[in-house]
């Protein structure tokens, strides 16, 4: 059978040892990035000024400059072995996309000489048509532009310069991720600026950092061909328990297995020389299931790396003989995947604004933008839990590694007593001259030595930063990152909008600012929550706070198409209604797309593979009990035979549920196919097609254990989760 050839295969393969120079990290880290060290390198004065004031104050990059930088940049890169360059953009499918030009330009004579011209390396024309648009683009229209984004440096990949760009159509929507990304990013800035100044005037800049934590599976790569649903859906759709999976916590944070150490290796050696600060390896919970970490970084770049590293992930392990599984939730029963994003505020002046000082006036500000942070998480919840929708971590979610569909946060017992003094205190009284006191000791000691992490929570206070914990493993970091950065934007300059009031009015600055913190703390206090929110009492108690539990993709993407919020990314100037309609089009035809293929899948394997087999296997067990009657005296038989005949009856009847469940999952496909609008159409999809997935799995599940280990057509999960 398939599986057995699969299995020799796994079994028999030694570990592929990886070609990784002996130098240190350092030594090689980021050769293959264009960055500040290769730009003071190969830039004039005049360019690399340029390149520095468009990242740091969003200036312009002249035309006449940009050939100076694009010959440069070229130069760079052939000497690195590049050939070939491209535009490298992230489109609405989540993934990357790239078109290879060569830098050669043909001579008389036959000959050729390498050329990068600055209009290349500022924009280009790739093909818009296919992409998805929501509507926006019609399929003849196929012109879309990329323009470079000089805030992430430009790196080298299989012999190509890829350069960072965003992604817009002819009429100037973004038909990318990265286009509201970067708008958000300056948003929050100049909001989160004006709030610094409040406390240090020299404040110019703020940036947003994230970092993520990826996790994945390894599979063999054998197994992964033995599995028709893996290789279509990413995911198992069948599948027993394994006796033995994560039970014993054994694989936690255990001893790398020698195959998977080589692949990690050579993917880190990959990331380093691509400057992508990966810091941290380890096992996850689950057999096969693994976690790397990088340093923090600015947001758009750590986006950009994290999108690489997925790239990187996948091609790495391919040479390895593995296949690196993203899904959220690849097998049932065991621990999913997420990609949680530590989120924090840093300035130019060299503070985490997310973490508390040792005085007043630090403090202050660290409460000042964490009540003001969970103001707009709490008016914003359902858009927060939209960033996070998939058909992939729907399956995640609410599971228990993975927090539910109810958002809230967590900012540990000490700094919820803390603000609650804040909320139900008087009047703050300043003396002149002896400065403020509010009332919230021991700041610093509670959040730096003493906080405790709340694995449950969807978005969690550690000390220093928010981990947004409830992002998919598979998605890009943009989807949650975009929404996150607006609300907290538009949040902050709220605040500031009431605090120049109250001192227009004539309260102090310090006065002021805690009259608008304390009520902000009142207003948002249903959002926090410190106990287990695996539980069934929190979802009764956060029902009663008037928290919504959204647990279908469908409806969490059509809750936050609200006005409110359609006006809130259009007055922030991030998109447009246009823009919003298109991209809430796509989301819902995605998932649609992905349960379809799901379920074409399930009732190819139960009718093609399962079916026949359990009848086979039937066969010969009826063949078993004919062969008893005829040696065997009536009432000898009928005691022997007792358990073949109930397993031939149980395993009729197991086909007869498949095959009925199989043909009306089949009918309501053929009806939501019908459904035009796309809102109606996933929501119907949701709610009639995707409830057979179980029912049909429950019924093959139980087969898996019946019928001969020998016949049964996919590989088990006891073959699958453990690494040989």
């Amino acid at each position: 059978m398939l599986r057995f050839t699969a299995l020799d295969l796994a079994t028999n393969r030694k570990p592929e040892m990886a070609n990784i120079p002996d130098k240190k990290i350092s030594d090689y880290f980021g050769e293959l990035t264009f960055n500040d060290t290769a730009q003071r390198e190969y830039l004039t004065k005049d360019a690399y000024d340029q390149v520095v004031n468009a990242i740091e104050r969003g200036d312009r990059i002249s035309r006449v400059v940009a050939d100076q930088i694009a010959s440069s940049m070229k130069s760079w890169a052939t000497n690195k072995g590049a050939t070939h360059y491209t535009h490298w953009f992230h489109p609405l499918t989540g993934a990357t996309a790239e078109k290879h030009d060569a830098f050669i330009n043909p001579l008389a004579g036959g000959r050729a000489i390498e050329g990068f011209r600055g209009n290349e390396l500022m924009q280009q024309e790739p093909d818009a048509s296919s992409f998805p648009s929501g509507g926006i683009r019609n399929t003849f229209e196929a012109r879309g532009y990329t323009a470079w984004d000089p805030t992430s440096p430009a790196f080298i990949l299989d012999k190509t310069l890829c350069i960072p760009t965003i992604f817009v159509s002819y009429t100037g929507e973004a038909l990318d991720f990265k286009t509201p990304l970067l708008k958000v990013l300056n948003s929050i800035d100049k909001a989160a600026v004006e709030v610094c100044r409040y406390f240090n005037e020299d404040v110019k800049k703020v940036n947003a950092t994230l970092g993520w934590e990826q996790e994945y599976f390894l599979l063999d790569k054998a197994l992964y061909n033995a599995r028709p649903d893996i290789l279509l859906t990413r995911r198992t759709v069948f599948g027993h328990a394994s006796a033995k999976d994560q039970q014993l916590s054994d694989h936690y944070f255990g001893t790398i297995p020698t195959r998977v150490m080589e692949f990690m290796k050579e993917f880190e050696y990959e990331c380093h020389k691509l400057g992508i600060p990966i810091k941290t390896r380890h096992n996850e919970v689950a057999p096969s299931q693994f976690e790397c970490a990088p340093v923090f970084e600015e947001a758009n770049l750590a986006v950009d790396h994290n999108q690489l590293l997925m790239h990187i992930i996948k091609r790495i392990a391919s040479k390895h003989n593995f296949y690196a599984l993203l899904h959220e939730k690849p097998y049932a029963g065991v621990n999913g995947s997420g990609k949680h994003n530590n989120w924090s505020l840093s300035t130019d002046t060299g503070i985490n604004l997310l973490s508390p000082g040792k005085d007043t006036l630090s403090n202050l500000r660290f409460l000042t933008f964490l009540v003001n942070i969970l103001k707009a998480v709490h008016d914003y919840s359902d858009l927060i839990r939209a960033s996070i929708a998939s058909a992939g971590n729907d399956h995640r979610l609410g599971a228990n590694e993975a927090p539910p569909a109810i958002i809230s946060v967590f900012i540990g017992t000490e700094l919820t007593r803390a603000l609650r003094e804040l909320e139900n205190q008087g009047t703050n009284k300043i003396e002149d001259g002896k400065g403020m006191d509010i009332n919230v000791p021991k700041i610093p000691e509670i959040l730096l030595d003493n906080t405790d992490r709340n694995r449950t929570s969807p978005f969690a206070f550690t000390g220093n930063k928010f981990e947004f914990r409830a992002v998919g493993s598979s998605s890009t970091c943009s989807k949650a990152m975009t929404p996150l950065n607006l609300v907290v934007a538009n949040q902050l300059k709220l605040f500031k909008k009431e605090v120049d009031a109250l001192i227009e009015n004539g309260s102090s600055k310090d006065d002021a600012i805690l009259q608008v913190l304390r009520q902000y703390a009142r207003e948002s206090k249903n959002i926090l929550f410190e106990g287990n929110s695996y539980s069934d009492d929190w979802v009764k108690e956060a029902e009663s706070r008037g928290l919504n539990n959204i647990k279908s993709t469908p409806q969490a993407l059509s809750i936050a198409m609200t006005p409110e919020i359609i006006d809130l990314y259009e007055r922030e100037g991030i998109l447009t209604k246009r823009e919003l309609i298109a991209r809430h089009d796509i989301k819902l035809k995605k998932y649609t797309m992905q349960i379809q293929i799901e379920s074409r899948v399930i009732g190819d394997l139960a009718t093609n593979h399962i079916i026949p087999v359990a009848i086979k296997y039937q066969t010969v067990l009826m063949d078993n009990v004919k062969g008893l009657k005829e040696v065997l005296d009536n009432k000898t038989f009928v005691k022997l035979s007792k358990n073949q005949l109930q397993s031939i009856k149980d395993i009729s009847e197991h086909i007869s549920e498949i095959r009925e469940n199989t043909i009306k999952m089949i009918e309501e496909r053929k009806l939501a196919n019908k459904i035009e609008d796309a809102e109606e159409q996933a929501i119907y999809y949701n709610e009639k097609v995707y409830p057979f997935f179980d029912v049909i799995r429950y019924h093959v599940d139980k087969l898996e254990l019946m019928v001969d280990d020998n016949l049964w057509p996919l590989p088990k999960y006891r073959e699958m989760l453990f690494i040989r």
